[in-house]
């Protein structure tokens, strides 16, 4: 990888510890707090669902775009790239329902689960499987 490559990716990482860093105070997240206190009997937090939504979508949004920037600086192949932000987006679109209606159930299903699905929500959990994805694909294509 050339310099200025390895500079995006590397920004685009610490764009995604970043956009961690400042969940707190940036986004909207009312179980945040829930889960950091590994308590499953602690009250469940009043919130607002259109806020709630909104914010995760615009983290995800965020995650998405560093993301992608990651994998096209990485790779240097445009159809990969789109390749990774469809499986993103794809993972997104089945986790988000399932985390909202965990939320709607007050967490019934299992708070693991919960906390589970809430992680591939928030966090581009996805990203470290297209990665090796992708480089193994890539070293299959050399080979052939």
């Amino acid at each position: 990888m050339k310099f200025l490559s390895i500079f995006i990716v590397v920004l685009g990482i610490f764009g995604l510890i970043g956009v961690r860093m400042v969940e707190d105070s940036v986004f909207y997240d009312p179980f945040l707090d829930y889960f950091h206190a590994a308590n499953k009997n602690a009250p469940f937090p009043d919130f607002e669902w259109a806020k709630l939504i909104l914010n995760y979508i615009f983290r995800f949004s965020l995650n998405l775009i560093l993301s992608a920037l990651i994998v096209h600086f990485i790779f240097k192949n445009k159809e990969w790239t789109m390749q990774a932000v469809v499986l993103m987006l794809l993972v997104f679109a089945i986790t988000f329902p399932i985390y909202l209606y965990c939320i709607y159930t007050r967490f019934e299903v299992g708070y693991l689960f919960s906390f589970y699905m809430r992680r591939f929500v928030i966090q581009p959990l996805i990203l470290l499987l297209i990665i090796p994805l992708f480089y193994y694909r890539k070293q299959q294509l050399r080979k052939g």
